[in-house]
């Protein structure tokens, strides 16, 4: 993508609704590309939240009051929009959770600890998991004695497809993959990976924390059996996370949470559980972020999610062009754009990754530098940490331009 090119969306209309966007950084223009950690959020997403408590707040549900009707209908009507933007069959297969993290917690626990897993059952993962989808598995091995086995990458940090023949047995129980990696940008072919999950009886566990911000997502046609993913790396707030499940898999799995909504009756020693999805949602929920979440959809929906993935890569592909200009920089994932999402993941020779943030930084650019959460894929690339820009539908070349010149000072600093 030259510079003289247009963009498939109309970037400086985005930018214009996402007020963060015109703050200066020490008398510099703000360019964020730290969206795979957090994406940024629009005025409509916002007002959204603010209209809630200040017009109608109320716990939602039980209230048979005007405001407690009010949240309740726009509490359901978030369900209903995510349903609609994943391609669900039913909003009630859609369960609000806090997280990325608190939904995978909840499949691990309520289908792993309390499910049908046995001891000897196995649990097949990949090296490229954020710490969200291996930390809970070790839970399900350590109490149920479930062997974790993983798949491996190649050096351009695809998949190692071939493995998976190897790996799953009749023993493998569960099958678990990011949609996306959120350091190498690597976009996982789910479709194929569920299909040889089932094919032994295994059910798919997705972590799609990467991809729902970016890519068009149809669970029915995925075949995945649980998918996971968080409102606020997707334009919407912080605190708000989508469960995704199959009926027949949500109906193999226990509450994560006991106490109001979740329960059909208490008794003295007895209980039983309501109705899915509101067995899973136990407590009151997060009212304002769902209705913000809600309203990110909307947001997305209106750009087409088309448009969003086909916009990206133009910004990937020529921020890949750009940086492999600079000698002594190295990326990292896939250079196919086609295979990869807007995470570009690079190392500087000579620099350690903290130091290139701090430096951007001081140029009003915000990257993210570390292991990612990811640290068994840095130890397959026997690296300590990496640096991260992650674009979004309100980055352009502009903002790659900014980033290439950031780089080229570091290298000024370290010279």
């Amino acid at each position: 993508m030259s510079k003289a090119e247009k963009t498939l969306l109309n970037v400086p209309k985005i930018q214009a609704d996402f007020p963060i966007l015109h703050r200066k950084i020490r008398g510099k223009r703000l360019v964020y590309l730290d969206s795979a950690a957090t994406s940024q959020k629009p005025r409509q997403v916002i007002d959204a939240t603010t209209d809630f408590y200040m017009r109608y707040n109320a716990n939602v549900h039980r209230a048979i009051y005007e405001l407690g009707e009010e949240a309740t209908r726009e509490y359901e009507g978030a369900r209903e929009k995510v349903a609609a933007f994943i391609h669900a069959r039913s909003p009630n297969q859609v369960i609000f959770t806090k997280s990325t993290t608190e939904a995978l917690n909840l499949v691990a626990y309520g289908y792993g600890l309390k499910g049908p897993i046995q001891a000897g059952d196995e649990i097949v993962g990949t090296v490229m998991e954020h710490h969200s989808n291996h930390v809970p598995w070790h839970f399900v091995r350590d109490h149920k004695g479930a062997v974790l086995k993983y798949v491996d990458i190649d050096d351009e940090g695809n998949l190692r497809m071939e493995q998976y023949d190897e790996l799953i047995t009749k023993r493998t129980k569960i099958v678990t993959v990011s949609m996306c990696s959120n350091v190498l940008g690597t976009i996982n072919p789910i479709k194929e990976i569920a299909k040889r999950a089932h094919e032994a009886g295994a059910v798919c566990v997705v972590d799609a924390a990467q991809a729902a911000p970016h890519l068009p997502i149809d669970v029915q046609s995925l075949g995945a059996d649980f998918l996971a993913f968080s409102g606020h790396k997707m334009l919407g707030p912080t605190g708000i996370g989508v469960l995704y499940g199959e009926t027949e898999a949500l109906e193999a799995t226990e509450p994560l949470l006991g106490g109001g909504e979740m329960i059909r009756e208490v008794h003295l020693g007895r209980a039983s559980w309501n109705d899915i999805p509101y067995r899973f949602e136990g407590g009151t929920p997060n009212i304002a972020g769902a209705i913000g979440l809600g309203v990110a959809v909307d947001y997305l929906t209106d750009l087409k999610m088309e448009a969003v993935r086909a916009h990206e890569m133009e910004v990937t592909r020529y921020a890949l062009d750009e940086i492999h200009r600079i000698p002594g920089v190295r990326t990292y994932g896939p250079e196919d754009v086609k295979q990869k999402a807007g995470v570009l993941a690079f190392t500087i020779d000579g620099v350690h990754p903290h130091d290139i943030a701090s430096i951007l930084d001081v140029e009003g650019i915000c990257v993210r530098s570390g292991h990612h959460c990811a640290q068994p894929l840095m130890e397959r690339y026997d690296l300590p940490a990496t640096a991260r820009a992650s674009f979004y539908v309100y980055n352009d070349s502009d903002d790659v331009d900014v980033l290439m010149a950031g780089i080229r000072k570091v290298q000024e600093v370290f010279a």
